[in-house]
């Protein structure tokens, strides 16, 4: 049997026409489909993806939740796992192997995979701070996993089984500039915001979410520590971040370009959020009935 029929890959795009080519061509061989999952992207995102003889499916985006959800769940897969690629994402050759190999002789009851995420900026990769090696469940057994339903920081899920994890990376290099990247995250932080709201209020989905553990998978660990984080001064925080990534886990040995990440992603970003967490809360006078009331209207209301 050709290994490569027994994997699926979903990838979600809107405008990745610089990342696509890269992400497909490093999917080549390993899997039996591709199924990008546009949100009406404006640039030659499609045009190249079905060159690359990926099944191209459209869809309007809410959030990735929602929408790698709406794949697994209206697109037609064929394959008994489902990989998880961001556009902007590729796959190293020897964790695409050790996965090909490795799959056919997985016990039944292991429904999920994870692998190491690997992160580049501005053309270094970064090993420090924390972010290397984060572990994160990448491939589901088709029908017994999803994305957790969240606003932001989502992650994938299985509903029952065990899980193993396979050593190899699944590198993020996005190739935009930091106006870009700024800009991004600047719409990310209205996202991150509701999701801390209702992570503070208890509204978000805990019983079909990641559990928090501190002596748990790596992302159960962060997800308690987020928890802990929810808990702490508002504008405190983003302090405590970046001295706690920077200056404790040494993500100062990635040079200029650690820096520029941890300072705009671990400070700047985080300090933007409770910016806006912040006006929300002021907007209702700092009421929590007409907050909570703010965001079941907008946000949990289907």
């Amino acid at each position: 049997m050709n290994n490569s029929k027994l994997i699926s890959v979903i990838v979600l795009t809107y405008n990745e026409e610089k990342h696509i080519a890269r992400c497909i061509n490093s999917l080549k061989g390993i899997c039996k489909e591709i199924l990008v999952i546009d949100s009406f992207s404006k640039d030659r995102t499609v045009e190249i993806a079905k060159a690359l003889d990926a099944k191209v499916y459209q869809h309007p985006f809410e959030n990735q939740a929602k929408q790698f959800n709406w794949a697994i769940n209206n697109c037609s897969i064929t394959s008994e796992w489902i990989w998880r690629v961001d556009a902007d994402e590729y796959i190293d050759p020897a964790l695409a192997e050790k996965v090909v190999i490795s799959l056919p002789h997985v016990s039944p009851d292991v429904n999920g995979i994870y692998v190491n995420k690997k992160i580049v900026f501005m053309g270094r990769p970064l090993l420090h701070g924390g972010w290397y090696p984060a572990q994160q469940i990448k491939i589901i057994r088709k029908g017994y996993g999803a994305s957790e339903d969240k606003w932001m920081d989502e992650h994938l899920i299985i509903f029952s089984g065990t899980t193993i994890s396979i050593d190899g990376d699944q590198t993020d290099e996005n190739l935009n500039d930091l106006s870009w990247w700024t800009q991004k995250h600047n719409h990310y932080s209205n996202r991150e915001a509701v999701n801390m709201l209702l992570m503070e209020y208890g509204m978000d989905n805990q019983g079909e979410e990641v559990i928090p553990k501190f002596f748990g998978t790596d992302t159960e660990r962060k997800r308690w520590l987020k928890m802990k984080y929810i808990k702490a001064p508002l504008f405190l925080r983003p302090f405590i971040n970046f001295f706690i990534r920077y200056i404790l886990k040494a993500g100062f040995l990635d040079g200029k370009q650690g820096f520029i990440w941890h300072f705009l992603q671990g400070f700047w970003y985080r300090f933007l959020v409770d910016a806006k967490i912040y006006e929300i809360k002021k907007q209702f006078s700092f009421n929590d009935e007409k907050i909570k009331q703010y965001l079941i209207e907008n946000y949990l209301i289907k």
